[in-house]
Protein backbone atom coordinates (compact mmCIF):
# COMPACT_ATOMS: atom_id res chain seq x y z
CA UNK A 1 0.00 0.00 0.00
CA UNK A 2 1.41 3.54 -1.19
CA UNK A 3 1.87 5.80 1.57
CA UNK A 4 0.28 9.38 1.97
CA UNK A 5 1.87 12.20 0.23
CA UNK A 6 0.57 14.66 2.36
CA UNK A 7 0.54 15.33 6.34
CA UNK A 8 -2.99 13.75 7.20
CA UNK A 9 -2.17 9.78 6.85
CA UNK A 10 -5.59 8.72 8.05
CA UNK A 11 -6.40 5.98 4.91
CA UNK A 12 -10.55 6.53 5.83
CA UNK A 13 -10.46 10.06 5.90
CA UNK A 14 -7.47 10.53 2.88
CA UNK A 15 -10.80 7.68 0.94
CA UNK A 16 -13.29 10.23 1.62
CA UNK A 17 -11.25 13.46 0.67
CA UNK A 18 -9.77 11.70 -2.77
CA UNK A 19 -13.50 10.35 -3.52
CA UNK A 20 -14.90 14.14 -3.18
CA UNK A 21 -12.04 15.34 -4.71
CA UNK A 22 -12.58 12.84 -7.60
CA UNK A 23 -16.52 14.29 -8.14
CA UNK A 24 -15.28 18.33 -8.67
CA UNK A 25 -17.05 19.88 -10.77
CA UNK A 26 -18.19 23.50 -11.82
CA UNK A 27 -21.29 24.37 -13.36
CA UNK A 28 -21.47 25.10 -16.85
CA UNK A 29 -22.87 28.64 -16.56
CA UNK A 30 -19.31 29.28 -14.71
CA UNK A 31 -20.95 29.65 -11.27
CA UNK A 32 -22.06 32.06 -8.70
CA UNK A 33 -18.88 34.20 -9.13
CA UNK A 34 -18.58 33.16 -13.20
CA UNK A 35 -20.69 35.81 -14.29
CA UNK A 36 -22.36 38.51 -12.62
CA UNK A 37 -25.41 37.93 -13.90
CA UNK A 38 -25.62 34.11 -12.80
CA UNK A 39 -28.19 33.26 -9.80
CA UNK A 40 -26.63 34.32 -6.81
CA UNK A 41 -28.66 32.17 -4.51
CA UNK A 42 -26.89 29.43 -2.62
CA UNK A 43 -29.60 26.99 -2.92
CA UNK A 44 -29.42 26.93 -7.01
CA UNK A 45 -26.50 25.18 -6.60
CA UNK A 46 -27.30 22.38 -4.34
CA UNK A 47 -25.15 19.93 -5.90
CA UNK A 48 -21.93 21.35 -6.71
CA UNK A 49 -19.52 21.71 -3.56
CA UNK A 50 -17.62 24.34 -4.60
CA UNK A 51 -14.82 23.24 -1.97
CA UNK A 52 -11.41 24.03 -1.11
CA UNK A 53 -8.45 22.75 -2.70
CA UNK A 54 -6.54 19.44 -1.32
CA UNK A 55 -3.43 21.67 -0.64
CA UNK A 56 -5.23 24.13 1.36
CA UNK A 57 -6.62 21.51 3.30
CA UNK A 58 -3.49 19.88 4.39
CA UNK A 59 -2.37 23.49 5.26
CA UNK A 60 -5.37 23.87 7.29
CA UNK A 61 -4.32 20.53 8.98
CA UNK A 62 -0.16 21.47 9.48
CA UNK A 63 -1.37 24.68 10.96
CA UNK A 64 -4.12 22.90 13.54
CA UNK A 65 -1.63 20.40 14.68
CA UNK A 66 1.16 22.81 15.41
CA UNK A 67 -1.25 24.71 17.37
CA UNK A 68 -2.48 21.79 18.94
CA UNK A 69 -6.02 23.76 18.02
CA UNK A 70 -9.28 22.18 19.82
CA UNK A 71 -11.94 24.35 18.65
CA UNK A 72 -12.08 25.83 15.23
CA UNK A 73 -14.69 26.92 13.35
CA UNK A 74 -15.48 27.73 9.63
CA UNK A 75 -18.20 29.43 7.01
CA UNK A 76 -18.96 27.73 4.90
CA UNK A 77 -18.81 23.85 5.41
CA UNK A 78 -20.53 23.28 2.48
CA UNK A 79 -20.12 18.97 1.92
CA UNK A 80 -17.71 19.33 4.42
CA UNK A 81 -14.66 19.01 2.63
CA UNK A 82 -12.38 21.48 4.92
CA UNK A 83 -14.47 19.86 8.14
CA UNK A 84 -12.68 16.61 6.95
CA UNK A 85 -9.49 18.46 7.87
CA UNK A 86 -10.39 20.26 10.96
CA UNK A 87 -11.99 17.25 12.26
CA UNK A 88 -9.11 14.82 11.67
CA UNK A 89 -6.50 17.60 13.16
CA UNK A 90 -8.71 17.93 15.87
CA UNK A 91 -8.94 14.28 16.65
CA UNK A 92 -5.08 14.24 16.27
CA UNK A 93 -4.57 16.84 18.68
CA UNK A 94 -6.64 14.70 21.34
CA UNK A 95 -10.14 16.06 20.67
CA UNK A 96 -12.25 18.91 20.60
CA UNK A 97 -14.90 20.40 18.48
CA UNK A 98 -14.82 22.18 14.93
CA UNK A 99 -17.91 24.69 14.65
CA UNK A 100 -19.62 24.61 11.38
CA UNK A 101 -22.45 26.46 9.65
CA UNK A 102 -23.87 26.19 5.97
CA UNK A 103 -27.09 27.23 4.86
CA UNK A 104 -28.21 25.24 2.02
CA UNK A 105 -29.77 21.63 3.85
CA UNK A 106 -28.70 19.42 0.68
CA UNK A 107 -24.59 20.02 1.79
CA UNK A 108 -25.56 19.69 5.53
CA UNK A 109 -26.99 16.39 4.80
CA UNK A 110 -23.98 15.42 2.45
CA UNK A 111 -21.59 16.82 4.92
CA UNK A 112 -22.64 14.83 7.76
CA UNK A 113 -22.56 11.25 5.39
CA UNK A 114 -19.15 12.19 4.37
CA UNK A 115 -18.60 13.40 8.31
CA UNK A 116 -20.11 9.73 9.32
CA UNK A 117 -17.55 8.17 6.44
CA UNK A 118 -14.69 9.02 7.87
CA UNK A 119 -15.32 8.49 11.24
CA UNK A 120 -15.44 12.04 12.71
CA UNK A 121 -18.81 13.13 12.84
CA UNK A 122 -19.10 12.62 16.69
CA UNK A 123 -16.62 16.13 16.54
CA UNK A 124 -18.55 18.07 14.82
CA UNK A 125 -21.50 20.66 15.71
CA UNK A 126 -22.63 21.76 12.52
CA UNK A 127 -25.28 24.70 11.99
CA UNK A 128 -27.56 24.89 9.36
CA UNK A 129 -28.52 28.38 8.47
CA UNK A 130 -26.65 31.68 7.87
CA UNK A 131 -23.54 32.18 9.15
CA UNK A 132 -24.42 35.55 10.52
CA UNK A 133 -26.99 34.00 13.02
CA UNK A 134 -24.91 30.71 13.64
CA UNK A 135 -21.80 31.52 14.18
CA UNK A 136 -22.28 34.81 16.38
CA UNK A 137 -22.23 32.65 19.54
CA UNK A 138 -19.00 30.07 19.49
CA UNK A 139 -18.88 29.68 23.26
CA UNK A 140 -15.28 30.13 23.79
CA UNK A 141 -12.48 31.23 22.03
CA UNK A 142 -11.61 29.28 18.94
CA UNK A 143 -8.05 28.25 17.55
CA UNK A 144 -8.64 28.40 13.47
CA UNK A 145 -11.49 30.20 11.88
CA UNK A 146 -12.52 29.19 8.02
CA UNK A 147 -14.09 32.12 5.87
CA UNK A 148 -15.18 31.39 2.48
CA UNK A 149 -18.38 33.09 1.63
CA UNK A 150 -20.66 33.77 -1.08
CA UNK A 151 -20.76 36.42 -3.77
CA UNK A 152 -23.66 38.77 -2.78
CA UNK A 153 -25.08 42.14 -3.78
CA UNK A 154 -24.58 45.99 -2.78
CA UNK A 155 -23.09 46.37 0.59
CA UNK A 156 -20.56 44.48 2.89
CA UNK A 157 -19.54 40.93 1.44
CA UNK A 158 -20.63 38.07 3.61
CA UNK A 159 -16.86 37.73 4.11
CA UNK A 160 -16.70 40.52 5.94
CA UNK A 161 -19.93 40.75 7.90
CA UNK A 162 -19.05 37.10 9.32
CA UNK A 163 -15.67 37.83 10.18
CA UNK A 164 -16.82 41.13 12.06
CA UNK A 165 -18.77 38.66 14.19
CA UNK A 166 -15.99 36.34 14.79
CA UNK A 167 -13.12 38.35 15.57
CA UNK A 168 -13.43 38.97 19.04
CA UNK A 169 -14.09 35.23 19.73
CA UNK A 170 -10.42 34.07 18.17
CA UNK A 171 -7.95 34.01 20.51
CA UNK A 172 -5.08 36.01 20.52
CA UNK A 173 -2.35 33.97 18.26
CA UNK A 174 -5.50 32.59 16.11
CA UNK A 175 -5.39 32.22 12.71
CA UNK A 176 -7.80 32.56 10.37
CA UNK A 177 -7.98 31.61 6.49
CA UNK A 178 -9.98 33.14 3.27
CA UNK A 179 -10.52 31.43 0.23
CA UNK A 180 -11.80 34.10 -2.07
CA UNK A 181 -10.02 37.37 -1.81
CA UNK A 182 -13.19 39.57 -1.46
CA UNK A 183 -11.84 43.46 -1.22
CA UNK A 184 -13.46 44.15 1.44
CA UNK A 185 -12.42 41.32 3.91
CA UNK A 186 -8.64 42.16 2.92
CA UNK A 187 -9.17 45.53 4.33
CA UNK A 188 -10.49 44.31 7.08
CA UNK A 189 -7.82 41.88 8.26
CA UNK A 190 -4.96 44.14 6.29
CA UNK A 191 -5.79 47.39 8.72
CA UNK A 192 -3.04 46.84 11.82
CA UNK A 193 -6.15 48.92 13.58
CA UNK A 194 -8.33 45.73 13.53
CA UNK A 195 -5.89 43.37 15.37
CA UNK A 196 -4.63 41.06 12.85
CA UNK A 197 -1.27 40.34 10.59
CA UNK A 198 -1.90 39.28 7.16
CA UNK A 199 -0.36 37.76 4.01
CA UNK A 200 -1.44 36.02 0.75
CA UNK A 201 -0.60 32.51 0.15
CA UNK A 202 -0.12 31.15 -3.61
CA UNK A 203 -2.82 28.73 -3.31
CA UNK A 204 -5.86 28.28 -5.54
CA UNK A 205 -5.22 31.55 -6.65
CA UNK A 206 -4.54 33.55 -3.63
CA UNK A 207 -5.92 32.13 -0.04
CA UNK A 208 -5.61 34.74 2.77
CA UNK A 209 -3.59 33.87 5.96
CA UNK A 210 -4.03 36.11 9.22
CA UNK A 211 -3.48 35.96 12.75
CA UNK A 212 -4.49 37.90 15.53
CA UNK A 213 -2.14 39.89 17.73
CA UNK A 214 -4.37 42.17 19.60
Amino acid sequence: MSQPSGPLLDPKVNAVISRLEAARRRPANGGPRGNPDNDQDPKAYADYGFSIHPEQGELIYLLCRAQRATRVAEFASSIGMSTLYFAAAVRDNGGGVVIGSELVPEKVAAARRNLAEAGLAGLVDLRQGDARETLRVLGGPVDFMLIDGWPGGEGPSLARQVMEIVAPQIRLGGLVMNDNGEADYLAYVRDPGNGFRSMSLPLKGGTELSVKVA
